[in-house]
């Protein structure tokens, strides 16, 4: 429509009329063909309708400003206003203007800020299922900051919010401190896997619908780029479950059994195949069959120790009331005939020797003399006693240490390369051999030399301690043989009637965490840097089995009783332990749980639960038959738990670590479960440096009474003068027993249920 001369129709009271600018000659719209907003407009007086002139004048050739300056003169208050915002986004030429995003980390803090704020304000009905967000946003904007080479600022956010997932996270946090260029994003494993799988996220609808309609709402303020990450990375996945409650029956069950809400791991959580990386169902529901129970013995082996227990009763009758050896081995021999043990041909073993049937004779005479520990009775823990040993001028150069099943012998391995060997109740160690480099004066130490780096686990084969009496009468029941495996690659067999090495095993790719010997001797398994486990005989320099799935390096080991199984243990971002079948190489349970390295396995003698420990301080205890979590042990301080040894009865367990203690824990779920659910804490706030225990290690001189420990003074790795975060126990804990300034590398449960444990004085 032009503009004319004519009278127009009034617009109605507060709107104004539509005005439509036809392309064309500027004289039809009554404007001056000029672009100098200081100019006045002056409409023009043609009224003919035709077009003027000058055609070369076009509607481009208008400033905005003239063409609202009109509006305003006219009162088209409304189309002025649509005006406006439409050429806020246009530049002069007509093209759009895109919104400037913000360089670098700052829309990603903004976003996360405003996320974890809307967490932390948000009802605690949500709160706990709303925090399992932070973390995969959290890995996906450092992510996209370094991929987009913004690297000062992918270490400022990196930093800015680790403190929050530092409980759990701490491995991945690690490894993500070393990336830096674009090129790690793709190299890195831990990065891979983020990048190229969705983080499953489980979420109530309701909780869900709010979530997206706050972030939606909040667009311009950080919610974009988060609904962006969640969208692109991220499979948020609605459920029909009510909200994850701490007061929900679920929650008060696992804080009884003393595991939080932040520890329950959701199955439905995280990338599918990132941390158990199977696709068998049976296996993924820790459903696959297994036998847990003894391996049968020897028929030929059978016959000679019941012969020799007969005699040994005849010679030393039991006492009125006590069970006689022969009948205690009619017992074993028919646990070993149920359905659930081991079949002899199963795991084949050399035929046996005269040696066998003095160790098992012994083992019988053991079992049924030895002090027996039953757990709690009427509330109160059994006394325990441990035997200490310390090790001095060490330089901290000790990466290991091992007794030998008849207590005779402690080895240690070092970073300097080399295997000593003490005599632990300073008796001279003798070489078999004469004339040759190890006919050395007899001393009650002797050293092993022959790793060129630095070695990391030592075993003894397994022994017993012998029956009293001459020592040529009966065959030797000691340990005879030592593995240690090395940084370099290889695991070596050594002679301890000899002191040389005898075999060197080679078949890992990198270094070689742990070696252990089999129950029975004969067969080993190691585990190191190249992600694999692998069994071993003495008689062939190759492995026989290898265990491939863990997700990164496995540095934890151990034998099930019966010979059938191995368990190992990864670190860094897997923190699964796995449970190998030794006859088929398959894996048949996976554990689920830990939130930082695990730093120790045993198996129970049982052979029904497993204990692992990790370098938070925690203790969790498995039911192997079921595949789940018993319960979850805490007291250690930080820095990890170095060892773990059960009590013949699988009534006990016993812990050593960083911390300069050695604990006992009762294996059984308390009677009372509600009475301290969350744990005693020793110390207050309040107290001096002197009377209380911290998280950190510090102890003073309070009585370890209140968590059923012996009375007297306390003292750990530190001097107490620095203030710590207070220790929570929990109820299990039967006895703590600290050292000075001693770091407890090993501890061990004897046959006769005494604890031998050793450590190095670091002042």
């Amino acid at each position: 429509m032009g503009f004319g001369k004519g009278k127009r129709k009034a617009a109605p009271s507060g709107a104004a009329p539509t005005v439509r600018l036809r392309v064309g000659n500027l004289s039809q719209a009554g404007l001056a063909p000029s672009n100098d907003p200081s100019k006045p407009v002056v409409a023009s007086s043609n009224t003919s309708g035709q077009p003027s002139a000058n055609p070369k004048n076009t509607v481009a050739d208008v400033h905005p400003s003239q063409v609202i300056e009109y509006l305003m003169k006219k009162g088209y208050l409304r189309t002025e206003q649509v005006l406006r915002q439409e050429s806020a986004q246009v530049d002069k030429d007509g093209r759009p203007i895109f919104g400037r995003d913000e360089y670098g980390n700052e829309k990603y803090i903004r976003g996360f800020e405003l996320l974890s704020s809307w967490i932390d304000s948000n009802l605690d009905i949500y709160k706990f299922e709303l925090n399992r967000l932070l973390w995969p946003v959290y890995v996906y904007s450092f992510l996209e900051l370094v991929t987009d080479m913004f690297t000062e600022d992918a270490k400022k956010f990196l930093q800015q919010f680790r403190q929050r997932f530092e409980k759990n996270h701490a491995d991945e946090l690690r490894i993500f401190e070393t990336i830096s260029l674009k090129s790690h994003v793709f190299e890195n494993p831990v990065a891979k896997l983020y990048r190229e799988n969705k983080y499953r996220i489980p979420l109530n609808a309701h909780v869900n619908y709010n979530l997206i309609s706050f972030l939606e709402g909040q667009g311009k303020k950080g919610g974009s780029i988060v609904l962006n990450i969640l969208q692109t990375y991220c499979q948020v996945m609605e459920t029909s479950r009510g909200p994850i409650d701490q007061y929900s029956f679920e929650a008060i069950v696992n804080r009884a059994r003393g595991v939080g809400v932040d520890d329950v791991v959701d199955h439905q959580e995280g990338i599918p195949g990132g941390f158990t990386g199977v696709s068998n169902q049976d296996l993924a529901n820790n459903d696959a069959p297994i036998r847990l129970g003894p391996l049968q013995t020897e028929a030929e082996l059978t016959d000679d120790v019941r012969a020799e227990l007969l005699e040994a009763d005849t010679k030393n009758p039991p006492a009125p009331g006590q069970q006689s050896l022969v009948e205690a081995y009619e017992q074993k021999i028919k646990r070993e005939e149920s359905v659930d043990a081991i079949p002899r041909n199963e795991i084949p073993l050399p035929p046996s020797k005269a040696r066998d049937v003095v160790m098992e004779v012994q083992k019988m005479k053991e079992s049924r003399d030895r002090f027996k520990i039953e757990g709690r009775t009427g509330g109160v823990g059994p006394a325990v006693s441990v035997c200490m040993f310390t090790f001095h001028n060490t330089l901290d150069t000790v990466t290991c240490m091992e007794f030998s099943d008849d207590n005779n012998l402690v080895a240690i391995g070092t970073e300097e390369s080399y295997i000593r060997v003490w005599n632990m109740h300073g008796e001279a160690l003798k070489s078999t051999l004469s004339g040759g480099p190890s006919d050395t004066p007899p001393s009650n130490s002797r050293r092993l030399i022959g790793h060129s780096a630095s070695v990391y686990a030592v075993s003894f084969s397994p022994s017993i301690a012998g029956p009293e009496g001459p020592s040529n009468a009966v065959p030797s029941t000691g340990s005879n043989l030592l593995l240690s495996c090395s940084s370099d690659k290889t695991i070596r067999l050594w002679s301890l009637d000899a002191w040389t090495c005898l075999v060197v095993y080679k078949g890992h790719e990198g270094p070689v965490w742990n070696v252990r010997w089999g129950p029975f001797g004969h067969y080993f398994v190691s585990c190191g840097w190249d992600k694999t486990v692998r069994v071993w005989t003495q008689d062939h320099i190759s492995y026989v089995r290898m265990m491939v799935g863990h997700d990164s390096s496995v540095n934890q080991i151990a034998w099930h009783p019966n010979n059938a199984y191995v368990f190992s243990a990864s670190d860094q971002v897997d923190k699964t332990v796995r449970m190998w079948s030794v006859s088929t190489g398959q894996c048949v349970r996976i554990f689920n749980g830990h939130t930082d390295f695990i730093s120790a396995l045993e198996c129970s003698p049982s052979g029904k639960i497993l204990a692992s420990a990790d370098g938070g301080g925690s203790i969790i205890l498995w039911d192997l038959t079921k595949g789940t979590q018993i319960k979850r042990c805490r007291g250690h301080g930080k820095g990890g738990i170095w060892s773990l040894s059960f009590s013949a009865e699988s009534t006990v367990l016993t812990s050593g670590g960083a911390d300069g203690t050695v604990r006992i824990w009762d294996v059984e779920v308390p009677s009372d479960p509600y009475k301290g659910i969350d744990g005693d804490v020793i110390g207050s706030s309040n107290q001096p440096d002197a009377t209380r225990i911290a998280a950190n290690g510090t102890a003073g001189t309070q009585s370890a009474a209140p968590v059923g420990g012996s009375s007297g003074p306390l003292t750990g790795v530190t001097t107490g003068k620095k203030k710590g975060k207070d220790m929570v126990i929990t109820p299990d804990q039967i006895s703590a027993f600290p050292t000075k300034k001693s770091p407890v590398y090993k501890v061990k449960f004897t046959r006769m249920n005494l604890v031998v444990a050793g450590g190095c004085y670091l002042p």
